[in-house]
């Protein structure tokens, strides 16, 4: 299984960067994991727009979610010009309603089906499952399994709960949001986790290797790397345009 960061800022990019997007690769099937502000632009280095399989959508940030409403006009002239003739899959909380009713007018173009912690998907040869997480809005973790055995498993946008290691419990990759520092904590900062917090659920779920994402563009991020190896030696940054083997780790 391949995994490329294809975005990896929140809320919002430094000059050149994307926000939150990631691209599974599995058996020839091609699936979008959040889709926020410049991932449509980096997606296409790697593929056309045609052999897009699905798209999983954590929560319904504008960081995760904005480039849906530009997808759905390349998706329009695809079909026009006959390169898709099925509507893309997305699988999308339904709340907040706003934002939701946004793009799931476009029927035409978009197939959404509404994810949950009870429900389960399978695409391609691969199984998704879910675990709502703690934030502002609905939002769900994502774990990726192929062959039903959990291969990477994706923070999401959360606080810290212990659940979560629970979760990512003996993933070979954990993709984990550290948009704070232990500082901003001691400020009162919420909805997101630190570096070190990210590292501690790593630690306790026993994954094998942490990628840190969702991080803050006026920042070093080498203070996300150096706050989190000490608890967790095997974290390293997620960065853009990189390709993850799973098998590898």
């Amino acid at each position: 299984m391949k995994l490329t960061i294809l975005g990896s800022y929140g809320p919002f990019p430094e000059a050149g960067g994307t926000c939150s997007g990631y691209l599974l690769e599995q058996d020839g099937c091609y699936i979008l994991l959040d889709c926020g502000n410049g991932v449509l632009s980096r997606l296409q280095f790697y593929i056309g727009l045609d052999k897009l399989s699905a798209v999983i959508i954590s929560h319904l940030h504008s960081d995760h979610i904005s480039d849906l409403f530009i997808l759905r006009y390349a998706l329009q002239l695809a079909f026009d010009n006959g390169f898709r003739n099925l509507p893309l899959k997305i699988f999308s909380p339904a709340e907040p309603e706003a934002e939701f009713a946004r793009f799931s007018s476009y029927k035409d173009i978009f197939d959404i089906e509404i994810i949950a912690e009870n429900k389960q998907f399978e695409i391609g040869s691969l199984q998704f499952s879910f675990l709502q997480t703690v934030h502002s809005v609905p939002s769900y973790a994502v774990s990726v399994s192929y062959h039903n055995r959990k291969k990477i498993v994706y923070s999401s946008d959360t606080e810290y709960f212990p659940q979560l290691s629970n979760y990512a419990e003996n993933a070979p990759l954990f993709l984990c949001e550290s948009n704070l520092l232990a500082a901003d904590l001691q400020k009162g900062k919420i909805n997101h986790l630190s570096a070190s917090q990210a590292a501690k659920l790593a630690r306790e779920g026993r994954v094998k290797q942490l990628l840190l994402t969702h991080l803050f563009p006026y920042r070093d991020p080498q203070a996300y790397l150096k706050e989190a190896a000490a608890i967790f030696p095997a974290a390293e940054l997620a960065r853009e345009g990189k390709t993850y083997r799973v098998a590898d780790i």
